[in-house]
């Protein structure tokens, strides 16, 4: 897999409401949290279940296996490449935009 279909997958997944909102409750709370994953989204069980599959899925949240629930944290490490890409879109400060000026024509 390139690093441009690596950055292309994590946007992916990252893109649904749902699915931010769980990463935040992630980030929020270090450590694994499990039922409560449901309650704070405010989804059905099914629903979230898929959200966190495709999380888990792009490496983005980890899921361990906690006696009879699965608990889940979140994965830092595999947002790198998607930072390190937007942060490459933005001008170094004094820079000049990438684009040439845009001239009004009448």
């Amino acid at each position: 897999m390139t690093e441009t279909d690596q950055i292309a997958d994590l946007a992916k997944a990252l893109a649904h409401p749902a699915r931010i909102r769980i990463v935040r409750l992630l980030l929020a709370a270090p450590g694994c949290i499990g039922g409560d994953i449901v309650e704070a989204v405010g989804l059905a069980q099914s629903t979230v279940s898929e959200h966190l599959r495709i999380l888990k899925a792009a490496a983005i949240i980890t899921g361990e296996i906690d006696g009879p629930r699965v608990c889940y944290a979140l994965n830092p490490a595999a947002l790198a490449p998607l930072a390190t890409f937007i942060a490459s879109l933005t001008p170094p400060p004094g820079g000049a935009c990438c684009l040439p000026d845009q001239k009004e024509t009448a």
